[in-house]
């Protein structure tokens, strides 16, 4: 069963924001890491997870993500599971190298470009 037109830029949005979200909570993560090289060495797990809330970089690009989350749950009760999974999953990982690519990681362009490729390939034959 194919996806309504509807559900399927839905599905792709969702990807597209946990891509972007995933490769910026990351970099948000680095920050974080750095910092809390600096705090003392028996601070405590509590410590160390509210301070990488508290990261901005890391907190911001979270809620983000968890907001696309709730949008994917709700989809999942109007679309086939057997469709919304694979398409939201395969626009998720193209979106996270495209995104890392432009934050400046170390990517290597060629391989990523093919199975960015690839992955639209198969979306666009799940949604067809």
């Amino acid at each position: 069963m194919a996806a309504v037109g509807g559900d399927a830029a839905s599905m792709v949005a969702v990807g597209l924001v946990w891509g972007a979200t995933n490769a910026l909570m990351r970099r948000g993560a680095l920050v974080w890491d750095r910092r809390s090289r600096s705090l003392p060495a028996g601070t405590g797990a509590v410590r160390r997870w509210a301070d990488l809330l508290l990261t901005w970089q890391y907190s911001a690009p979270f809620l983000a993500n968890l907001s696309a989350s709730a949008a994917f749950f709700r989809l999942l009760g109007d679309a086939p599971i057997s469709v919304a999974v694979p398409v939201t999953n395969a626009t998720t990982f193209a979106a996270t190298a495209v995104a890392a690519a432009l934050l400046g990681e170390a990517t290597r362009a060629a391989p990523a470009a093919l199975g960015t490729a690839l992955i639209v390939l198969g979306v666009w034959v799940c949604i067809s």
